[in-house]
């Protein structure tokens, strides 16, 4: 298994990341944070196999929080900053991928974690031709990209290695992942079993339309064909059908 940790300081991005990679191509999420200060404790306790971690997030932004996590395990950026500054100074610091959102499919991001995971990198379309594109005297980074350090002492690093019993989100290992039908089972397709998982975990159709990078009117185009496949007339019963919780009365007239 591929032990992953999420960082992103959107929580319905978060929400989609983790169903979609939980339990999926033999990866599994230990912890997710909401900082670059939250990844990093988090990243000491579980050390996971590879962090996905965004660029701009509140407090302790990605890259000031990569030098430190780098040294933890195998960070790969996942972010809507495409811009080549930005790409080049997240290497520069260590990060082994880069993937910028809307450029890459589930199965790809799958496969992406895996290669880093196992010592090997991994970039969308833009960020791979960010290295290449300098421009003399142009700045590594965007203004205002990079935050202030992350400054912990040995004292503080080591005690965050300990489990805390107050631990926050961040720290918390995530549960046994979401059970799934097989493609086979309910003839859905990849895209559909995507957004029936993120329905199974009550997300509505604004926030799947944000975790899976489509629109709403997607989204709600989906689900039609997935009510249809699971002979449903609602997302109780299609999440009943899912899970395989779903009991049909037969009701003699």
């Amino acid at each position: 298994m591929t032990r992953v940790l999420v960082a992103d300081d959107n929580p319905v991005v978060r929400a989609g990341l983790i169903a979609l990679l939980d339990g999926r191509g033999a990866t599994v999420v230990v912890a997710e944070a909401a900082d670059g200060r939250e990844a990093y404790e988090a990243a000491l306790l579980h050390r996971p196999d590879v962090v996905l971690l965004d660029v701009r997030m509140p407090g302790v932004d990605g890259l000031a929080a990569l030098p430190r996590l780098v040294r933890v395990a195998p960070v790969m950026m996942l972010t809507y900053s495409a811009e080549p500054g930005t790409v080049r100074e997240a290497l520069r610091l260590g990060a082994r991928g880069y993937l910028v959102h809307g450029e890459f499919t589930v199965e790809q991001l799958v496969e992406a974690v895996r290669e880093v995971g196992a010592g090997g990198s991994h970039f969308s379309a833009t960020a791979a031709r960010a290295p290449r594109a300098t421009d003399a005297g142009s700045p590594a980074a965007p203004a205002g990209v990079v935050s202030p350090s992350i400054s912990l002492n040995p004292n503080e690093e080591a005690s965050r290695m300990q489990p805390d019993v107050g631990q926050s989100t961040a720290g918390r290992r995530r549960q046994t992942p979401l059970s799934r039908k097989g493609l086979g089972v309910h003839r859905l397709s990849r895209r559909e079993v995507e957004v029936m998982e993120l329905i199974a975990v009550g997300m509505n159709n604004q926030q799947i339309a944000a975790a899976c990078f489509i629109s709403e009117k997607t989204v709600k185009n989906h689900i039609n064909r997935i009510f249809a496949k699971l002979h449903s007339n609602s997302r109780t019963q299609a999440v009943a059908t899912w899970l395989g919780t779903r009991v049909e009365r037969e009701v003699a007239r």
